[in-house]
């Protein structure tokens, strides 16, 4: 006779995306607590109980309606196109040269005690610093913005790949070196893997250092742009355009950040690192 056992009865099996929809409902809604507290305050201190004039601070209602304006004139699309144009085309060039020099540097010490202490100096140059040379050397034109910007992406990614390469295991590089691999293929095969976080977080500083470089370079005798629209927005007192400028590159630089940051994660989904708690 056998004895009476308990049923047990298998919890049901929730899918994997279920579980995440309230996670990511939460990471949206933690993002949008603050943008939101602060457009609050925004509208309290100057709609419902002002306390700054419409020539200090212009309301949120008088930005969205000069948005608009801009928006249907075409005036802030040609503006964010030609900015979008310059960044993407400095930022291209100044990471290129930034990698190349940074595989030098990182896997030479006699290329780094020529060529690193110049760097270290030069990149230590404000920016503005460099409008008068760059209006004297290349003239009036695309070049000398373009190539502004260009410095403004380069030292973030040269820096971090250098300390990313010098932080290679070096264990690593001599089983490389053991199995007779040539210089090219531990770069490609050993060193850049190891490096890829460093040079992942040098181009995501690197962008955002090409759009702080935007407003400086649109300031050589520039007649669009969203660095030109807000210096233009100065010129006039128009602080509702200057705040239009000023908004459109912080959510443009937020979603060339978060194109970024979706190819970081991807291309380090094989790590396994602490995310916070």
């Amino acid at each position: 006779m056998q004895p009476n056992l308990p049923v047990v009865r298998s919890a049901p099996v929730s899918s994997g995306k279920a579980s995440r929809q309230p996670a990511r409902g939460k990471q949206i809604a933690l993002a949008l607590s603050v943008p939101l507290v602060l457009i609050a305050a925004w509208f309290v201190t100057t709609e419902a109980a002002p306390l700054f004039r419409p020539n200090q601070l212009p309301s949120p209602t008088q930005v969205l309606h000069t948005a608009a304006e801009l928006a249907a004139g075409g005036d802030l699309t040609r503006h964010v196109s030609a900015s979008i144009g310059r960044v993407l085309s400095g930022f291209i060039i100044g990471a290129s040269l930034a990698l190349l020099v940074a595989v030098a540097v990182g896997l030479s010490k006699t290329v780094e005690r020529a060529f690193d202490p110049t760097l270290q100096a030069v990149r230590n140059v404000p920016s503005l610093a460099w409008v008068p040379f760059l209006l004297l050397w290349m003239g009036i034109g695309e070049t000398p913005r373009i190539t502004l910007i260009a410095i403004g992406a380069f030292f973030p990614v040269y820096v971090n790949l250098v300390s990313g390469i010098r932080n290679v295991d070096r264990k690593l590089v001599e089983v490389g070196y053991v199995f007779g691999l040539s210089r090219a293929d531990l770069v490609r095969r050993i060193i850049v893997p190891a490096a890829l976080p460093y040079l992942l977080t040098g181009l995501r500083v690197g962008l955002g250092q090409a759009w702080l470089f935007l407003v400086a370079a649109e300031l050589i005798a520039s007649v669009s742009g969203l660095g030109f629209m807000l210096i233009d927005g100065q010129n006039n007192a128009r602080p509702d355009i200057m705040l239009v400028a000023i908004l459109t590159l912080a959510l443009l630089g937020k979603l060339s950040d978060s194109l970024l940051r979706a190819v970081e994660r991807r291309a380090l989904a094989w790590t396994d690192t602490f995310q916070g708690r």
